[in-house]
This record gives C-alpha cells, structure tokens and sequence, in this order.
C-alpha cells in the first residue's frame, strides 16, 4: 500500500467503523498491550498507526471541546420523537471512552 492510499483510507471512516473504534476504545484502554493492533484488528481495514492517528484526532477534538474552542451546537427542545436523555446519554457515552 502507498503512502498516498493509505493516507487516503485513514481519512475515510465510516459510522459504523467510527461506532465500533469508540466501543473498542472502552475495552484496550491506555494500558493495554498492543493496544493499536487490538484496536485495528476491531474496526477492520485500518492499520494500527491509522487507528492511532484517528485516536489522537479525538483527542484533539475532545480537547477543543472542553477548552470552548468548539462551541457546543445549540439544540432546540427535543421532538416529541426524541428522548430528552440523548445528550445525556452522549455525554456519558463519551466519558466512557477514557480518552484521557
């Protein structure tokens, strides 16, 4: 694989493989042995630095987040079809990733 493509696949990540790294992130955390390889063998057709690339990008991210570099979207009141919890239930959703 060339740099170019490989670049290039590192870029593309689909829900369902970002779903699945974020699951797989709550499992290998910083401590775990081969913790990239784990990963990338979980998300299937990542190599193990793509996964860490895409780890240290949510970081990042996260980071801009909790320091107001992002500003947080400004939801309107939930849909009678949404659950007034979905933010909640983000919120612990991603403290549960252990990013730090």
């Amino acid at each position: 694989m060339t740099s170019s493509s490989s670049s290039s696949s590192s870029s593309c990540w689909s829900s369902k493989q970002n779903k699945v790294f974020e699951n797989a992130l709550t499992v290998y955390d910083k401590d775990s042995p081969d913790r990239w390889q784990k990963l990338a063998s979980s998300v299937g057709g990542k190599t193990a630095e793509e996964v860490k690339r895409h780890y240290e990008m949510l970081v990042e991210d996260v980071h801009n987040i909790e320091t107001g570099r992002v500003p947080l979207p400004n939801y309107s009141k939930p849909s009678k079809h949404c659950s007034s919890n979905t933010f909640l239930d983000e919120e612990q959703r991603l403290k549960g990733l252990k990013l730090k």
